[in-house]
């Protein structure tokens, strides 16, 4: 299963597991495969701390790192503190939300809780802008185990791009069309993530196994292409490759596992969630995010709903509201975002049977297609 790209990025798997959870990034990184953690949320003291224990841990593998470099976002939010984010979220916005979940019984947060958790929130979100990135990627380039950044929204910026290829970093960005394939290349992006409809998160409309081959024709030799959206077993590791990616991109898939940092409520949701109930939604970010299906999700399709804000603010609402659901243990209310694989999930289990799982899956995979090929 060793690519080129394996090779360049020195993993033994094509297994690229993106992960808001350390554990998850430092069990497949050591298990072969090559992780990648999403830093978005999180504050430059934040991922320093996270990024120093990765290191002490990952036995001097490499791995990635992902932010999120928006096209569009409030811009007022790029110099704005903490007390400024919040302060820009409009009244009728907060008072929708606490209406909402005061009519479902949700009680509030303690109060020495919500300020901590608000302030992470706030903290975090407000990273997810042009210069919270840039931020963040100041703190990555410290690291150097870090090979690989990954933009999940948009052409990373020029001087984004000629810091990181300075330093030695390979540079990704994730797309959902063609076009946007090379308008990355055209900016010099080495790494394209084809992540099709199927993913959690944010994603386009086209599906995956229609997506990767339009991308691979694309990029021609000029970028390697992940696979993504939809991809938790190794049958489709196999068509990922016979596509023409180089290996796949998966996420959705570690957060049933015991390292993920999801706590056993939240996994025993995504263990009875179905295919169909990861629905395309804006209420998490104020983008398209695919996400289980729940009361607060559906809540913001009606009519009667306030206009979704720009990026950050719209995720620091919404998290706040996440965060009472998950201490409530309210599953008619969870939403976290999921991709379509979720209905695929029904137990817990760890990483590295995963990756062993994925492996033994796609040596059966080649074996039913030799096996029609010497028919």
């Amino acid at each position: 299963m060793k690519t080129a790209l394996c090779k360049q990025l020195g993993c033994q798997l094509p297994i690229f597991a993106f992960s808001h959870c350390r554990d998850v990034v430092v069990a497949v990184t050591k298990a072969g495969g090559f992780g990648v953690l999403g830093a978005a949320t999180f504050s430059p003291e934040q991922l320093e701390t996270e990024l120093r224990w990765i290191d002490e841990h990952v036995q001097g593998k490499p791995y990635g790192v992902d932010v999120i470099i928006p096209s569009a976002y409030d811009k007022q939010a790029e110099s704005a503190s903490a007390d400024d984010l919040l302060a820009m979220i409009p009244p009728q916005h907060r008072q929708f939300m606490d209406d909402l979940l005061e009519q479902a019984g949700v009680p509030a947060l303690p109060a020495g809780e919500r300020e901590r958790i608000t302030r992470e929130i706030v903290e975090g979100r407000g990273s997810m802008t042009p210069q919270g990135a840039r931020r963040l990627l100041d703190v990555a380039l410290t690291h150097p185990q870090v090979k690989m950044v990954v933009s999940a929204l948009g052409t990373p910026p020029t001087d984004v791009i000629d810091r990181l290829r300075q330093h030695g970093v390979v540079v990704g960005a994730m797309c959902g069309k063609a076009e946007h394939a090379v308008r990355h290349m055209q900016a010099g992006v080495e790494v394209i993530v084809a992540q099709g409809t199927e993913a959690g998160g944010h994603t386009g409309e086209i599906a995956t196994m229609v997506l990767v081959p339009q991308v691979v024709q694309a990029c021609g030799d000029r970028a390697a292409v992940l696979a993504a959206g939809g991809i938790a077993h190794g049958s489709q590791i196999a068509a990922a490759l016979a596509l023409g990616a180089q290996g796949v991109w998966c996420g959705t898939v570690w957060l049933g596992t015991r390292e993920s940092e999801l706590d056993p409520f939240e996994k025993q949701v995504l263990f009875e969630t179905r295919t169909e109930d990861a629905v395309r939604r804006k209420a998490r970010t104020g983008k398209t995010v695919r996400m289980i299906r729940s009361q607060l999700s559906e809540a913001w399709e009606h009519p009667d709903a306030p206009p979704y804000l720009p990026t950050p603010l719209q995720g620091i609402l919404y998290n706040e509201a996440h965060a009472r659901v998950v201490r409530a243990r309210r599953r008619e209310l969870y939403s976290f975002p999921a991709g379509q694989v979720v209905g695929m999930m029904s137990e817990e289990s760890s990483v590295r049977d995963v990756i062993h799982s994925m492996q033994m899956q796609y040596l059966e995979a080649l074996e039913r297609l030799q096996a029609l090929s010497c028919e």
